[in-house]
């Protein structure tokens, strides 16, 4: 499988993601696979289909976009969109986005073995939550130029 094939397999896969696919995971990653994101750190396919069985616990709906992807060698970038909402929120309320990046490796057998999540936890979570978001609202107007 090429890089470009595995990058596709992989969007399809998190486009895709349910509660019940996270059990695929070992499909796509390395064993000893590397995931880092602003609130986790660890390594092994296992632990990292916790953390997404965990997101499935902490929102409803959740979905993701990938809006755009680069292909190099044996890694990729993609550019993303999560689109979910808070539990309990209304069916009514508007959907929340969380705009980020993911830096990828491959090994020759086609595996993710490091994954790497950029987005701004201040800006697109904390922002939005009642209370902490005034507080950190105030201090951004305070800090601009």
């Amino acid at each position: 499988m090429s890089s470009t094939t595995a990058v596709d397999a992989l969007v399809a896969f998190f486009e895709g993601l349910c509660l019940e696919t996270v059990v695929r995971f070992p499909e796509y990653y390395a064993d000893d696979a590397y995931f880092k994101d602003p609130f986790n750190e660890v390594r092994g396919v296992a632990p990292i289909q916790r953390i997404f069985t965990h997101m499935f616990g902490q929102v409803d709906e959740p979905r993701f976009v990938v809006l755009e992807r680069v292909v190099a060698d044996n890694g990729a970038l993609l550019v993303w969109e999560l689109h979910y909402r808070l539990k309990g929120s209304r069916k009514t309320a508007a959907p929340q986005v969380i705009r980020g990046a993911s830096h990828l490796r491959f090994d020759s057998a086609d595996k993710v073995t490091w994954h790497r999540d950029y987005w701004d936890a201040a800006e697109e979570l904390y922002a939005r939550l009642p209370g902490i978001g005034c507080l950190m609202r105030l201090l951004k107007r305070k800090l601009a130029a």
